[in-house]
Order: C-alpha cells, then structure tokens, then sequence
C-alpha cells in the first residue's frame, strides 16, 4: 500500500468506484463504508483526511466496496440500521428496519395509557419490539420462529436495556389463548410473483422469510387475522403494516379498523379490535 494514500483520498477513490457501478447514494455508502475500515464516526473521515490510510483499513475498505458492488446491502456489511433515534444490529437473515416501520412506533406510543400485555410477532432483529419497550418502558413480547432473529432482538434487547421476553412460535401458536392486549406485526407482504421485480439488495440478500407471503402477498395477513382471534383478549388491538388496502378485506369484521396513509399516500398500517 502506498503511504501517500490518505482518508481523504480513499473515500474518493470509493466514491468514484461506486458512481461509476452505479450503486445509490455513492458519497454516502463510501463514508459509511470507510467510517466502518476505520471503526471511526464521520467526524474523523474529514478532521484527518490527511492522515494515510491504515493499510489494514485499506483491505477492509476494499473488501467492503467490493461487496456492495456484487450487491450486498451496506447494512449487512457494517452490521447495524437506524431505527427511531437507536441502531440496531442487523445481519444476513434478519430483514433490515425501514424508516416506514416507524409509524407502527408512533400510532403504538399514541394509545391511551396504560397498554397491557404486547407482543410482536415476527421480531427480526427486534426493531419494533425493543424500540416499543424502551419507549414504553414496559415488557413487550418478541415472537419469531427463526433463531437467528430471536438471537439478534436478543442481543438489541440487551444493548438498549429494553424487556423484550422472546418466545420461539410459528407465528402466535405458541402463545397462550386470550393473553395479549395489543398485537404488533411487520408481517411479509410481498407476492410471490413480484420477485423479478425487486431491488437486488433484497431479492438476493434479505430473508425471503420475511419478504414473501404467497401468491397474492397476503398469506401472513390470513394467518395473523385467524391466530390472533385466540390470543388477543376480547377487545384487543391488531396493528399491522401493510402494503395493500386489499389487507382491510381479510380483517373486514373486525371493529374500528383504520387505514393509515404514509406520506405519500400509501396504505401503511391497518389498525383493529378484535370481534
């Protein structure tokens, strides 16, 4: 390696290697991806790019620029995501927190007081439920049926100091009939025949677990609507992220139900009370 290779040379180097390849957005993949070699907050890639590169976080850069390139997202390979002010520790075979998750968050933390019993069902790498029981400070139940996910809310649980029991279900069987009053879910809504049409950050490196529920994307929904009869009490509450208005449809005699836009007027959650 050449001594004359500062930081502040490399992360343009990055830049140039990523806009070239086309990979959005470059500066800021390339600071993120340095800021990882470096083990260093964005701060330091400017108040020392002068400094000469460690020829250790050289390789590292190089490595990780390369992965980005064959299309591995920039979360998986610098292990962490932002969610709702924390960052949570991702990796391959845990679903990746989107920012549009966030209002499931803010309709939760807007219910009167006091909640009772929560659970999440479908935890990943516990973005909803340890942020709900950090914001909340209460205990809110993790349920997942991969190890993977349940070891990743685990290990955000514990960072976040957040009471998250978790318990190992396909979907809510596992859960005692009639014990929740509130359920939470990110369920996968993806149909299966719009797979072609993903970006390949997704379609080849998220779990498809997580991504895809049937023919029509609304298995999750059918199961969740039917499981969720037993183990919410009576008048207990349903929040889903959605990605279709088509979801209102299966929970049709359920009360109160109510369809939230995001901001660019897209059906993002459905909110009812169990019959």
């Amino acid at each position: 390696m050449s001594t004359e290779l500062t930081i502040g040379k490399a992360l343009m180097q990055g830049i140039a290697l990523l806009t070239e390849e086309k990979i959005e957005p470059p500066r800021l993949t390339a600071e993120l991806l340095l800021m990882h070699a470096l083990r260093k907050e964005r701060v330091f890639l400017f108040s020392h790019s002068g400094d000469p590169l460690p020829e250790l976080a050289w390789i590292h850069y190089g490595r990780y620029l390369h992965e980005r390139i064959a299309g591995k997202p920039v979360q998986y390979i610098i292990g962490k995501q932002e969610f709702f002010y924390r960052d949570f520790k991702v990796r391959p075979g845990v679903l990746i927190p989107r920012p549009e998750t966030e209002h499931l968050i803010e309709r939760i933390l807007a219910l009167p007081k006091p909640l009772g019993r929560i659970a999440d069902a479908g935890s990943g790498s516990g973005a909803i439920c340890v942020t709900l029981a950090a914001e909340l400070r209460q205990a809110v139940v993790g349920i997942d049926r991969s190890p993977i996910a349940l070891a990743v809310t685990q290990e955000n649980a514990a960072t976040h100091r957040a009471n998250v029991p978790l318990v190992q279900s396909d979907w809510l069987s596992a859960i005692a009939p009639a014990s929740l009053d509130i359920l939470v879910s990110n369920p996968p809504y993806i149909a299966e025949t719009d797979k072609p049409t993903l970006q390949r950050e997704v379609r080849d490196h998220e779990p498809e677990l997580a991504l895809f529920a049937g023919a029509d994307g609304q298995d999750a929904y059918r199961i969740l609507e039917r499981q969720s009869r037993k183990v919410l009490k009576p008048k207990g509450r349903i929040v889903l992220e959605i990605g279709s208005i088509t979801t209102r449809e299966i929970f049709a005699d359920w009360s109160a139900i109510e369809i939230q836009n995001d901001l660019a007027g897209r059906p993002c959650l459905l909110t009812a009370i169990r019959p």
